[in-house]
């Protein structure tokens, strides 16, 4: 019975661990670069002044909004609109990992005076290193990787033939 519910469980991780390692940095830094518009300059320089609480609070609330919509999209989805209610999820998860993500950066400090919260950070990055390590060491990530580079060094020559 547990192995079947380890295999989706291990799926959703390797999810999760994708969207955030190929996601988190390139969205929290359109984030950053959105930021510097001085009104939400202003704004994050208040949210990163917080105290624990408020910043837990600031952390929390964005990303519970977000569940709402991503039950509205599998409405969507249950009703016959697959395509609209998967663009919404899509749609959700980026500007939800894009603004979760600069909230982190900008509480974490605050966030990681909670012991709990600290102890639930210590194990998401052990599991994702060692999902990533374990990824990256086998025959699929390495031969993707081997492709990647023949593709590319493919295209260079071809470029080079064109000048």
């Amino acid at each position: 019975m547990w192995r079947p519910f380890r295999v989706v469980l291990l799926g959703v991780l390797v999810v999760v661990i994708f969207v955030e390692e190929w996601g988190w940095r390139p969205l929290t830094a359109l984030a950053a670069k959105i930021a510097r518009w001085p009104p939400i300059a202003a704004v994050e320089r208040w949210i990163h002044a917080a105290s624990p609480p408020v910043a837990l609070a600031f952390f929390l609330v964005p990303a519970l909004l977000l569940v709402p919509v991503k039950l509205a999209a599998l409405w969507l989805i249950h009703d016959g609109q697959a395509t609209l209610g998967i663009a919404v999820i899509v749609a959700a998860k980026l500007a939800g990992t894009a603004f979760v993500g600069r909230l982190f950066i900008l509480v974490e400090r605050q966030l990681m005076t909670f012991r709990w919260f600290a102890r639930c950070v210590a194990w998401w990055r052990g599991t994702r290193d060692h999902v990533m390590a374990t990824l990256r060491g086998s025959v699929v990530w390495r031969s993707a990787r081997a492709v990647r580079r023949f593709a590319r060094n493919w295209l260079q020559r071809l470029r080079t033939l064109k000048d």
